[in-house]
């Protein structure tokens, strides 16, 4: 069984927040000095990424920064610039979606929802559905916390669900806002998070029947020993991240025979794999699955492109890999990769 996506949407916040500007407000705001912040930044892989506040003037980054609280400010005032910023940026990219598969809104008969950055009830799916107009009667499922890896739990959600009956259209939309969870007195593991992630939504468009690529198959992967190596946790000052510095070493010495032993299951070996959209957690990551699984500097190439340009932003990012692969024409296979919290591997397979 499978599933043709039907259709690609991606979208960004309009604020462009450079390496150069990051480091100014973080050194403004912490006590991490600039030197310091200088040498992470030029290590994070990150040029540049778009966040939803903006990065000058009132209202902005800066004061969300120089709130009188310790970390900033709390949780609910955070989740309330959630609740603002997400709905739009998630229509903007089911909208796109929606136009590239031919489909019409009120076709649509289910609607999956990912998110690990934000929470409020009614929540995203509904102001989504509202927004479109999709029918009333809409299937709505939420996928929340699972981090990185989110869209792939949330694309195994709707393959389901398009794989039930030759007439569903079913919608995936991944939003994440990284930015409002910026800690102003971080630990090394809130520093790099400040440093990495950023702000996109991304969507596509499922059916069982249509011209595009496939999903024919999906696994997951509970690493042994490593539930304390990735975490992301609500705190009273926002959610806070956890990260292992011993992440790659654990990747590199895992993930070749779990990938192997997935391709095989569909007489495929790596060497038959079109092409890799691989989550760029950070080149630390990248560079242990480049060496871990073999491949050629190339291969990734356009995960580290993203990185540089839009930095982490989370669930988004493995689909708009998709969408670039798509776009571009990419021969198939290809294969997806993310990693989350646990430490926890998801692996998809389109053809």
């Amino acid at each position: 069984m499978s599933a043709a996506l039907l259709g690609f949407g991606a979208a960004w916040p309009p604020h462009e927040l450079s390496a150069a500007r990051c480091v100014e407000l973080l050194a403004s705001c912490t006590r991490v000095p600039e030197r310091t912040l200088r040498a992470l930044v030029r290590r994070s892989g990150v040029n540049t990424r778009r966040v939803v506040l903006p990065t000058e003037g009132e209202a902005g980054l800066r004061e969300l920064l120089q709130s009188e609280a310790p970390r900033g400010p709390g949780t609910a005032r955070r989740m309330q610039l959630f609740a603002q910023h997400a709905p739009p940026l998630a229509e903007a990219a089911a909208r796109e979606a929606l136009l590239e598969a031919r489909v019409h809104a009120g076709a649509i008969t289910h609607l999956v929802c990912v998110s690990c950055t934000g929470f409020v009830a009614p929540g995203l799916d509904h102001a989504l559905s509202t927004a479109l107009a999709l029918s009333p009667d809409v299937q709505r499922t939420q996928v929340g916390f699972m981090g990185c890896h989110g869209a792939l739990n949330g694309l195994r959600v709707a393959q389901a669900f398009a794989e039930q009956n030759a007439r569903h259209r079913v919608l995936l939309v991944a939003v994440e806002l990284c930015s409002l969870h910026v800690q102003t007195d971080p630990d090394n593991a809130q520093l790099v998070s400040n440093l990495l992630f950023g702000d996109g939504a991304a969507a596509v468009l499922l059916a069982s029947e249509g011209n595009g690529p496939r999903h024919v198959g999906g696994a997951s992967h509970l690493l042994p020993d490593s539930a304390e190596l990735m975490s992301w946790r609500i705190g009273d000052a926002g959610f806070e991240m956890g990260l292992s510095a011993e992440v790659p070493a654990v990747l590199r010495a895992t993930l070749r025979p779990w990938v192997d032993a997935q391709l095989a299951a569909h007489a495929l070996t790596r060497n038959d794999v079109g092409a890799w959209a691989v989550h760029p957690g950070g080149p630390r990551i990248l560079d242990a699955v480049e060496q871990a699984l073999e491949l050629p500097r190339r291969a990734l190439a356009a995960s580290r492109e993203l990185l540089a340009t839009r930095g982490n932003m989370s669930s988004p990012t493995v689909l708009m890999l998709l969408r670039g692969f798509a776009a571009a024409d990419t021969p198939r296979p290809w294969v997806v990769l993310a990693f989350g919290p646990g430490l926890s591997a998801e692996l998809a397979l389109l053809t």
